[in-house]
């Protein structure tokens, strides 16, 4: 099946030849056509093909998800990455998710790892009502904190022991930011969308870069290529130690 299913509702790039067949299957009771994906906000172009409903629960990894696909994205190729962050070890860390989107990395993190605080920062009102409704659809009002808002107009002086970077596109304009909210030893997770010839090292430089600025050090621990975000282009994320 050509396309990514999104709780019932079907998400294809072109019209599919078996579109009759594929609207009797008892868990499709949706289908969209999906076009350009437009500025920072990543707000989508889309048609509805058949139903006459965009908004759906997305389950994954014991998380639920309300979504509405016309407002807002939802990345399969994410997947294993917000399963590996969900897998952080269980403490009282702080972490700040700066582009904190309808939950993505946020909720798996809360509902699994359990930290003591989540302050999870989005700047298109649309996607942070979601992000609301999905704190209390999984019941992690006490862990997480949503904030609407600019993720690098807060007042956050070293508080964090962890800083989630997941968007890709001008993330690295907010590595400044990022790194004075972090404390020392503190983690972040860096991604960005980086050409093979430099798959990790422009963002590598670019993080270790901003930490000279404010006289800290880094240290590798991780990096990943989640998915090939275009043609010679990857969508990339490093972990980092920032001391």
């Amino acid at each position: 099946m050509k396309g990514k299913l999104i709780g019932d509702i079907l998400v294809v790039k072109k019209i599919p030849d078996n579109l009759d067949e594929l609207i009797q299957l008892p868990y499709i009771n949706n289908v969209v056509k999906i076009g350009h994906i437009h500025g920072q906000k990543r707000e989508p172009d889309i048609e509805l093909i058949y139903g006459n409903n965009t908004e759906t629960i997305h389950k994954e990894n014991y998380c639920k998800f309300k979504i509405d696909v016309s407002k807002v994205m939802w990345s399969k190729g994410n997947t294993g990455e917000r399963l590996r962050m969900s897998k952080l070890p269980k403490n009282s860390e702080t972490i700040i998710d700066m582009f904190a989107g309808i939950g993505y990395f946020t909720i798996p993190m809360a509902v699994h790892s359990k930290p003591k605080k989540i302050y999870a920062i989005e700047i298109n009102p649309v996607s942070y009502e979601f992000l609301c409704e999905n704190i209390k659809l999984n019941k992690v009002d006490e862990i997480v904190k949503p904030i609407l808002g600019d993720c690098g107009k807060q007042d956050f002086d070293h508080i964090a022991d962890r800083i989630m970077m997941g968007y890709i596109g001008t993330t690295h304009l907010y590595l400044d930011q990022a790194i004075s909210y972090l404390k020392e030893g503190g983690i972040l997770h860096y991604h960005e969308s980086t050409p093979e010839a430099i798959l990790f090292k422009r963002p590598v430089e670019l993080v270790k870069l901003a930490a000279q600025k404010q006289g800290r050090t880094i240290e590798v621990l991780n990096k990943r290529s989640i998915k090939k975000y275009s043609p010679g282009v990857h969508h990339t994320v490093i972990d980092v130690k920032i001391n």
